[in-house]
């Protein structure tokens, strides 16, 4: 039976019923990942006998009347950038090319501890800098639903081998978008939760104050199950929150009277695509056909949200990139004589050109003369954009609007552009900025047969509201069908 195309928690229930093994599982995908794998290039690296052995665990603590854990025989992907003893961790650039983590992600121990099968590691932008995974330094991933498009970015592998079937969900990250735009683009769920609900331990950093896990899943339910997994306090993290974590799937029960939906006028303007408009507000008016509450709200100060992201993630980048400079670990130039030709070659070779890009504008931004004038004044407006959240989540319990302003775009379509492509995340970023959890999921396809994403935003710490509204808006709207790939 080919169990690759099954969702997670009905593996769960096949393996706790011995109605599959975890080794059989595992076979499944791996044999899809060689099947489909030269059309889409996902996967930068697969660990198939590793797969093949944590499989045969599963099985041997479930023979021995053991809990094997509640992501037992549950095959997962990992984003090029999380820390991982297995095999290699690039963030899909050349300055990192062989490096190998002596430690696990708290993510992914996580993982393993719930029984999960990590399949192998997945493409994106170079240290998580794209929104079409143009960037990385490894290889093109294409979008399952049409070849010539991009996935999205900077979870662009993440959310295209969900889409694809070549793993029951995968972990991204997310810093302006990087989970949710690409699953809007590939037809999928990809959750971003609350700045410090997941560990970052083990993630490599872009942009610390903005950068969070969380997974891509083929729906809801699966979501709900992954972040009782990834959710909770880790010592190793000192911006992890000491909350509590409820059990996620408890409110998946499509009741969606007495809940209050905005709708903010800034996000439905001339620029977003008309056949994306089309199915959002239609999948939104059936919510209030259940019994939701739909009002207008407003988001002033989210028209400075790109400016004011350009500013906040760059300055952190050159900050956090500091440490790739060919001495200790990665990439070093060949040709370097000096110290100084070390580290100015490495970096000029190591770094692709949005990240030499990022890097110089985060340099100059925190520059003398230059603080008080941009940095300091982007995270003022960052307040800003934070109250207009507070002030909107008075009156509403989550906040409903497109995830990206159009489908997904072919290759080389915006790459000569750079304010076009940063404008890919336009309606997603501020989530990162005011610290909320976000989550996209399908909610339609466009004519040309490509999918379209809803995003629900929601209160810090309100998980529970975004996938009881997400998942109400699966069972109303239906699902999206199979990515045409044989």
């Amino acid at each position: 039976m080919a169990w690759y195309g099954k969702t997670a928690h009905e593996l769960i229930e096949a393996v706790s019923q011995r109605q599959a093994s975890a080794v059989e599982i595992a076979e499944s995908y791996l044999g899809r990942i060689e099947a489909v794998e030269p059309r889409v290039d996902a996967f930068t690296q697969v660990w198939r006998d590793s797969a093949l052995e944590q499989a045969a665990r599963v099985d041997a603590r479930i023979a021995r009347g053991e809990n094997a854990g509640p992501l037992a025989g549950v095959p997962v992907a990992l984003k090029e950038l999380l820390c991982t003893v297995e095999g290699e961790t690039t963030c899909a650039s050349r300055i990192l090319a062989g490096f190998r983590s002596p430690y696990d992600a708290t993510a992914v121990q996580r993982l393993k501890a719930a029984g999960a099968v990590l399949l192998g590691k997945l493409n994106m932008d170079e240290f998580a800098m794209g929104s079409s995974t143009e960037n990385s330094a490894i290889k093109l991933t294409r979008n399952p639903w049409n070849p010539e498009c991009v996935p999205g970015g900077s979870s662009g592998g993440s959310a295209a081998a969900v889409a694809a079937d070549e793993c029951a969900f995968s972990l991204g990250s997310d810093t302006g978008g990087s989970i949710r735009q690409p699953a809007a683009l590939c037809g999928c769920v990809g959750m971003k939760p609350t700045y410090g609900r997941v560990s970052r331990f083990g993630l490599v950093a872009f942009a610390s104050s903005l950068d969070q896990i969380g997974p891509l899943t083929k729906d809801v339910r699966d979501c709900a199950l992954a972040l009782n997994v990834l959710c909770g306090h880790d010592p190793m993290d000192s911006t992890s929150a000491d909350v509590p974590v409820p059990d996620f799937t408890r409110g998946l029960d499509g009741d969606m009277r007495g809940v209050r939906v905005g709708l903010p006028r800034e996000f439905f303007t001339d620029a977003l695509s008309g056949e994306v408009r089309e199915h959002v507000e239609a999948t939104v008016k059936a919510l209030e056909a259940r019994g939701a509450e739909l009002r207008e709200v407003s988001l002033p100060h989210s028209e400075y949200a790109v400016a004011t992201y350009y500013i906040v993630c760059t300055a952190e980048a050159s900050a956090n990139l500091a440490r790739f400079d060919g001495v200790r670990y990665g990439f070093r130039h060949p040709e370097a004589k000096t110290m100084l030709d070390m580290y100015v070659m490495s970096k000029t070779g190591g770094f692709g050109p949005e990240v030499q890009r990022r890097i110089l504008l985060g340099t100059y931004v925190l520059s003398s003369g230059y603080y008080d004038a941009y940095y300091l004044k982007a995270q003022q407006v960052r307040t800003l954009i934070k109250r207009d959240f507070d002030r909107a989540f008075e009156q509403v319990d989550v906040i409903a609007g497109p995830t990206s302003p159009t489908p997904a775009f072919r290759f080389g379509e915006k790459t000569a552009d750079p304010l076009t492509m940063y404008l890919s995340d336009i309606y997603t970023i501020s989530c990162n900025l005011a610290a909320l959890p976000g989550l996209s999921l399908p909610c339609g396809l466009t004519a040309s047969g490509l999918p379209v994403g809803l995003q629900l935003l929601g209160r810090p710490f309100d998980e529970e509201m975004l996938l009881r509204v997400a998942h109400c808006c699966e069972q109303l709207r239906g699902g999206i069908g199979k990515p045409p790939l044989a």
